[in-house]
Formats: structure tokens, sequence, C-alpha cells
């Protein structure tokens, strides 16, 4: 049995070759060692390299990913450019920016940038965010945003253009065994709830941005796999006047670009979730299957009382998020069952005129963190200003995400106001007991839980409010 993929340009058949093996791993293995291993979290950059895949407008385009966290099998079929196939005989304009802005010090990260600049100079956004998940020791960064800057006005017209125009980002099915595993990739979620009934422990992945850490780090192995990311089911972004739906295995930069204004918060928290390299990959079902108590977008989706749409062999189910998160990276999805989508309503409560709604994440950095503290909170109110409707969610603070339910239930009838929120900072503080460990304090954290909901209040107000 044959894996294949191609890379700068050439096809490469592997056979007897873990499924489980990060490409990472492969390429420097096989002598492609321009790619650097650095952090191994997706948190550096070292590792970027290009992928053609499609786009959140349905077009081919060169995506910047993490090749440490990628499963080998996940890339069968693709495109993949590393360093080494960028300069095609001749120095690539990224490259030569590089060097007329001396850009590279020691060099270790220069691969890295090099590819993350590749990938926007064909999407013609060459800018500060097509950096962000590209970590420099050396340069002070400002020689690198300098090169950006020189190649950010031009017009691509090369062979790595027509490559694009030219290569299908449609996905086959696979059914792949090496090193005695076994890797599926699906395109029916009919043969995916078959092959869970048929494999009823298999690991289910996707953009295995989290999966892809326990084979980077803890050198992690599964005996079956089930990829995800050919589903169409599971891939489609829908509205309509009352809600909008969005599948299990869409992409956060499809959803950051399709669905931008409609959910402030979402917008917000999307922006910081993680490097643009990270968001290429990872998916909302994801974001949600892992169960992670600091999940980025669970108190956003807490807030916004999204439902989740839930498949199996028996046919669909709909959970309400509030009840999805059983404990400790426990759900309630039951063996053999699959998120299919996550529902989000646009309707405010029946009474209100307005709706606020805004998120927060407090980490050690910006996009490239996990979170201390993350929430979300989503207030109606009434023509008098008096809250019909309060939602305040969190992550970071309990064994799961979890909103302030009895906080929530006294706000209602309360007017929007300084006042009110003064008093209820105190039971807010004291609604969780969040443990203390390297990143923050339980008592930082009490602090964060009630003072992020002040700041969301002052936020809220208008400007001559503040004076």
């Amino acid at each position: 049995m044959t894996l294949t993929l191609t890379i700068n340009g050439d096809a490469v058949r592997l056979k007897d070759i873990s499924p489980t093996m990060t490409l990472l791993e492969y390429l420097r293995a096989s002598g492609r060692v321009g790619t650097k291993e650095g952090c191994g979290d997706g948190d550096c950059g070292a590792c970027t390299v290009a992928i053609v895949a499609e786009g959140a407008d349905g077009k081919a385009h060169y995506q910047a990913m993490n090749s440490c966290l990628i499963p080998l099998a996940s890339v069968a079929g693709r495109e993949i450019i590393t360093v080494e196939g960028v300069a095609n005989g001749a120095l690539h304009p990224v490259q030569a920016a590089m060097v007329e802005t001396l850009g590279s010090q020691c060099g270790y990260c220069t691969p890295g940038f090099i590819m993350s600049l590749f990938t926007a100079y064909y999407d013609r956004h060459v800018d500060d965010p097509s950096l962000e998940g590209n970590l420099c020791r050396c340069t002070g960064y400002l020689s690198i945003r300098r090169a950006a800057e020189l190649v950010s006005e031009a017009l691509p017209d090369d062979a790595f253009a027509e490559q694009l125009i030219h290569t299908t980002t449609d996905f086959t099915a696979l059914d792949y065994s090496g090193n005695e595993q076994q890797f599926y990739r699906p395109t029916q979620l009919s043969d995916v709830l078959a092959l869970l009934q048929q494999h009823p422990d298999a690991k289910l992945v996707a953009g295995a941005t989290d999966l892809g850490l326990e084979m980077s780090h803890h050198s992690q192995s599964f005996p079956v796999m089930v990829s995800l990311e050919a589903v169409a089911e599971l891939k489609h972004v829908e509205q309509t006047p009352d809600a909008v739906v969005i599948g299990a295995a869409v992409p956060l930069s499809h959803i950051e670009t399709n669905l931008p204004g409609i959910f402030p918060s979402l917008d917000e928290m999307l922006h910081w979730f993680a490097a643009r390299q990270i968001r290429n990959r990872a998916t909302l079902g994801g974001n949600l299957g892992t169960a992670s108590p600091i999940g980025d977008l669970p108190p956003v989706l807490l807030a916004l009382d999204a439902e989740l749409t839930i498949a199996s062999t028996t046919g669909t189910r709909s959970v309400p998020l509030a009840d999805f998160f059983k404990g400790y990276r426990q759900t309630d999805l039951k063996l053999g069952e699959v998120i299919v989508s996550v529902t989000i309503p646009k309707a405010i409560a029946s009474g209100a005129v307005r709706r606020l709604s805004q998120s927060y994440k407090i980490g050690k950095r910006g996009t490239d963190d996990i979170s201390i503290v993350a929430a979300a909170f989503t207030i109606d109110l009434d023509a008098s200003d008096h809250i019909i409707h309060a939602r305040l969610a969190y992550g970071g603070v309990a064994a799961t995400p979890v909103r302030a339910i009895a906080v929530e239930a006294m706000l209602i009838g309360q007017l929007w106001s300084l006042a009110t929120i003064q008093n209820i900072k105190p039971t807010l503080k004291a609604a969780f007991t969040p443990l203390t460990d390297l990143r923050g304090s339980a008592d930082y954290r009490k602090l964060l839980i009630a003072n992020l909901f002040e700041k969301f209040f002052v936020e809220s107000q208008p400007l001559v409010y503040l004076k």
C-alpha cells in the first residue's frame, strides 16, 4: 500500500511508513532539513511549510502550516512546498527581500519566515499578521518587517502562481496501513460512521493541531485513525435569517474570512485563537471535541447559546453546548458519534432592542499562547437598558468550559450600569474555584473572572460615559 504526495514538484511514494509520523519528521529524515524543528508545539513557526489547499473562497491557495503537527497521512495527495523548493533556480522575491534587508542573523528561524512570506505573497497579503506565527530571537523583527514591506506590492506572476491555477484541492478517499497502523480518509459521513462501527476506538482527526502535540511531544501512535478532512457534509458554512451553521471540519481561517461582523465575540476570539498556521488547519469540531477546559472557542459559543448536531448510524441529535461538557476532557459524545455542525442563533431575546457581546483572552503572549482565562459575554437589553438576557462564559476556571449560571440569573431585570456590575463582582469572584498553576494563581484567575466582566461593561459604553 502506497502513500503518495508531492514535495517541491516531485512525486513521493512511501510504503511501510507510520501514518502518524509527522510531516516534519519525514521531511528531515528524507534530507529536507531546511525545515527546522523548534518548539514542536506549532508556536515558533520554524517548521512552516506551504501546502496547496482550498481557501475560504473555494480556490486553491498556498497556505502556511506547521509541519510539526501534521500526520504524514493527512497530506496524502497534497502539493507541499518547503524552503528548498522556493528558489527554483534563482532567489524568490521574498528571499531576495530578506537578503536585502538583512532579515536573517543566526538563520534558524529564517526558513519558517520565508515560507510564511511565500504564502502571503501569493495571497497578496504580505503584512504583519502573515508573520504572527513565526518567532525570531535575533533580529528584533524590524528587518523582517521591512522585507515584508518590500514585496507587499509585488504582483506574483511566476510558475508558482501558474501552479495554483492547475492544482486541484479535491480530496480522494484513502485507506492506508503502515507500521501496524491504519489511516482512513473517507469522503462521506456515512463512511465515517461505518468505520466507527468497525473500529470503536478509532481516533478521529481533522486539523490535528491538538492531536499533533501528542504525536510530536509524547510520541503517541494510534492503531486506527479516521480523518474527517475530506467529508463534504462537515465542511459547509450556511447562513439563514435566524442562524449560522458551521460544519465541524471547517478550518477556522475559513470562518474568520466568511463570517466577519456577524458575531463580534467570535471575530475577536478567532483573532487571538492562534497564529495563521494553526487557524489554517484547526477546526470548530476539534476545538469542542477535545473538551479542553482552556479551549478558546467554547466560552464564545456558550455565550451565544450554540447547539451541536451529532450523528451516528441511528440518526442525528441536537445537543445544546451547555449540556455537552460532562467533565475534564469528557463530553456527551457516545461511541460511534461524530460532531457534524455547530448552529449559532442570530436572534436576540424577545423584547430586547440591542445586544452587547464580546470575548477576551488573557495569556502570557498574544496569538501564540494558551489562555490563562478566556471569557465571553452576551447581554441583551430592553429599551430602558434593563437586562433581559445574560450569558457569562469562561474557560480556564473549572474542569470544563462553564457558564456563571447563578450570576446570569441575578442579572436579569437589573439596570445595565456600573453600580450593577460592582454589586455583582463579589458573587462572580466566588462563582468558581480555579486551580493555581504555572500560568496563574487561583486568586489571579478569580480577579480576572470579575474584572473582565467590568471591562466588558466599560467598553460597551459611549465614550462620553468615560469622561
